[in-house]
């Protein structure tokens, strides 16, 4: 209780400075918007009967509208999310390593980000309206068995068939399209006028967003005696744990020693100070496991194409979450996303020189080509146990939902995402609070908040 009266008066300190509670509450007014049209529904969609289909089944897709908040089980605006940006980034990053126009561009500095950002959402919209139109695709398809055993289209009358067919699925991908790019500005906004990555607060809002929902069905589970109360008790104290577990790990540090040479400047000698470079045992954090799960959904995706191919629909159940062939190939593709990822930010050559540049050195390691094998070393070291926790953390609690009969997802991906987001996002407050004398979150494991003298 007192560490949380703490951070209650470290976010009272954060709105008492002018700039930062601008920054807050604009970053709050967009997610606002964001919920908003969250709930708004495409023309043509019977929302009753496509959420009837969600309550009942347990595939990818159920994952994919945990990360929009409900908007892809209600077929909203927003029900693409910002899904199509993660995998248009993840396309040209992936282009990067073959392509030696967009290697370039990677090195240019700020420049060439801005150009690949550029690229980045010209794909994005090419991906959106390619998605859209599939989405328009299987729901054109889609028959939901009722309580009554009708078998129920889930798109009016006008608009199941012939013309009107064609005309929602135009329709369909069009909004669903304009939806993505939307959002995608909404997090570019965020992320230069508020507080935190505005593309991870989209996904972040999108998860807490269906929180209450699955609060209201384990509820409903306990009243009706479906679930007892020792499990529902179980299940509480099986998130408190994953969600320590995943803290402890994100805030985990690889501390590499650094010494800086004296220096004598008159009668003074300066430097010879220690210091550490510190390298996250996450190193890629939750990018992985955002890259694997848009990677994931493509099987289903594509099945819902073909919804009377027995082949593909074989497939596509092999791929459910809780099975094997989706939990060995989502572990692998977090693991390969992981070492990936890691040696995207970090160029140990890039930290060496700059090492050699500033004077500073390991101890026990000669500066330059020693230097870099040895930071080289250290990430691949710590990348294993970094790519394993996530791949841990993201398919081990879809067999935990199977074994407890959960109305939802327990954590895994979106915890980890939750988390990782929230410690980002307090780190930025933290060091805009410190530039006004203000004790910041996540001080040495401390929370204080203090007015500055």
């Amino acid at each position: 209780m007192e560490a949380l009266k703490k951070a209650i008066d470290a976010f009272v300190n954060a709105f008492k400075i002018e700039d930062l509670r601008k920054k807050l509450l604009f970053t709050l007014a967009v997610l606002i918007i964001y919920r908003i049209g969250a709930h708004i529904t495409i023309p043509g969609v019977n929302s009753a009967i496509l959420g009837e289909y969600f309550r009942n089944s347990n595939n990818l897709f159920g994952l994919y509208d945990s990360f929009t908040g409900g908007a892809f089980a209600k077929a909203t605006i927003f029900a693409l999310g910002i899904m199509p940006y993660i995998s248009a980034s993840i396309i040209i990053q992936l282009m990067g390593s073959v392509i030696p126009g967009i290697q370039m561009l990677q090195k240019e500095g700020q420049e060439g980000r801005a150009k690949l950002n550029q690229y980045t959402r010209y794909f994005t919209v090419a991906l959106s309206a390619l998605q859209g139109w599939g989405i328009s695709v299987w729901l054109s398809n889609l028959k939901v068995t009722v309580a009554s055993g009708a078998s129920l289209s889930v798109l009016a009358d006008d608009f199941a068939s012939g013309t009107g067919n064609i005309g929602f699925r135009l329709l369909a991908t069009l909004t669903f399209t304009a939806g993505t790019i939307f959002v995608m500005y909404l997090g570019e906004q965020i992320t230069s006028h508020g507080v935190g990555n505005g593309i991870s607060l989209i996904i972040f809002a999108g998860i807490v967003g269906g929180l209450p929902r699955a609060v209201l069905a384990e509820t409903e589970m306990l009243k009706e005696g479906i679930q007892p109360l020792a499990i529902e008790i179980f299940i509480l104290a099986m998130v408190v744990l994953i969600i320590g577990f995943i803290v402890f790990v994100e805030t985990a540090n690889r501390r590499i020693p650094l010494q800086s040479p004296r220096r004598t400047l008159g009668n003074k000698v300066m430097g010879g100070q220690s210091s550490y470079l510190p390298f996250k045992v996450n190193t890629a954090g939750v990018i992985p496991v955002i890259f694997a799960s848009c990677i994931m959904f493509i099987p289903a995706m594509i099945a819902s194409w073909f919804p009377n191919v027995s082949v593909m629909q074989a497939f596509a159940t092999a791929f459910i979450p809780g099975h094997l062939a989706y939990s060995v190939a989502d572990a692998l593709l977090i693991i390969f996303f992981t070492y990936f990822y890691t040696a995207i930010q970090y160029n140990p050559n890039d930290i060496a020189e700059n090492l050699k540049k500033s004077g500073g050195f390991i101890p026990g390691v000669r500066p330059g080509k020693q230097t870099a094998e040895y930071i080289d070393h250290v990430l691949t070291r710590i990348s294993l146990p970094g790519s394993l926790f996530l791949a841990l953390i993201s398919v081990g609690p879809w067999y935990l939902k199977d074994a407890l009969n959960m109305s939802f997802y327990i954590g895994g991906t979106s915890v980890l995402i939750v988390v990782g987001v929230a410690l980002d996002t307090l780190r930025q407050l933290e060091a805009q609070l410190h530039t006004k004398n203000y004790e910041g979150f996540l001080k040495r494991g401390r929370i204080r908040g203090r007015m500055a003298s």
